[in-house]
C-alpha cells in the first residue's frame, strides 16, 4: 500500500496532553520535512494527490497510521487500480486558525482532491463560531487561489451538547453553508454510525478504533468516489 505520509502526533487536546512551544515548533519543522520530501517523491511517481488536512481523525490517533481513514482509502483506490496517491495530513490537536496557518506550506505541491476535516477541535474549545467559519473560509480560498483545478471536499462535523443547544446546532450547519457558498462537494458527518458508540471508539471515548476508522473511511468514500472517478 502506497502512503505519502503519515504525521507524528504531536497534541491531543481533548485528553488534556501538552507540550512546550519549543517542542511543538520542533515537531512542525520536523512534519514539514516529511512533507517535503513526499512531494518530491510524488514528481516522479507520475500520480494524481489526494491530500488530507484535518485533526487527530485523519491523522489516527492512536493508532498505528495504516489503520487510520485516509490510510484504509488509499486501499480502496488502490484495489481499484485508480492512478492516486493519498497524502495524510492530519495533525493531533489541529484547530482552524492552526490550520490556516500552515496551509500553504502543505500546498507546496500540486493538489488534485483537497479533503478538509477541520473544525472539531474549535468546538470542543467553544471558540466563537464565526472564528471557525471565518477560518475555513480563507482555507478554501487559499487552496483555490494556488490551484483553481482543485477539487474541494468538506468533511462536515458535529459536537456534543455541551456548549448549549444554539451552538451545538449552528455548529453543524455552518459546513453545509459554506459547502453551498462555495460549490464544494460535501461529507455531511464524518463520524456517522461511530460517534458515541462505545465499541467502535478508544477509552477516551472520542477517537475510533481500528473498527470504527473504517467505518470513517467508508463515510468518506461514498463521497469521494464518484469525484476520483469522473
Amino acid at each position: 500500500m502506497r502512503i505519502l505520509l503519515m504525521f507524528c502526533y504531536i497534541l491531543l487536546f481533548t485528553s488534556c496532553v501538552s507540550c512546550g512551544e519549543n517542542t511543538a515548533e520542533k515537531e512542525k519543522n520536523n512534519a514539514k520535512e516529511i512533507i517535503d520530501a513526499a512531494a518530491k517523491k510524488q514528481k516522479t511517481a507520475d500520480q494524481k494527490v489526494i491530500l488530507f488536512f484535518g485533526t487527530s481523525l485523519t491523522a489516527g490517533m492512536g493508532l498505528d497510521p495504516n489503520e487510520a481513514f485516509p490510510a484504509v482509502i488509499q486501499e480502496k483506490i488502490d484495489s481499484l487500480n485508480l492512478p492516486y496517491e493519498v497524502v495524510n495530513a492530519g495533525l493531533s490537536g489541529e484547530t482552524t486558525a492552526s490550520g490556516k496557518n500552515r496551509i500553504n506550506w502543505v500546498l507546496n505541491e500540486k493538489v488534485d482532491i483537497f479533503v478538509l476535516e477541520l473544525g472539531a477541535n474549535d468546538g470542543l474549545r467553544g471558540v466563537p463560531l464565526t472564528e471557525t467559519k471565518n477560518n475555513l473560509q480563507a482555507i478554501i480560498a487559499i487552496v483555490k487561489e494556488k490551484n483553481a483545478d482543485t477539487k474541494i471536499i468538506l468533511v462536515g462535523m458535529e459536537i456534543p451538547p455541551n456548549m448549549g443547544a444554539a451552538y451545538t446546532s449552528e455548529f453543524r450547519n455552518l459546513f453545509p453553508e459554506l459547502a453551498k457558498k462555495n460549490n464544494l462537494t460535501l461529507v455531511p458527518f464524518l463520524l456517522q454510525n461511530v460517534g458515541g458508540i462505545k465499541e467502535l471508539n478508544q477509552p477516551d471515548g472520542i477517537h475510533p478504533t481500528a473498527e470504527g476508522q473504517k467505518i470513517l473511511a467508508n463515510n468518506v468514500w461514498k463521497v469521494l468516489k464518484p469525484v476520483i472517478s469522473n
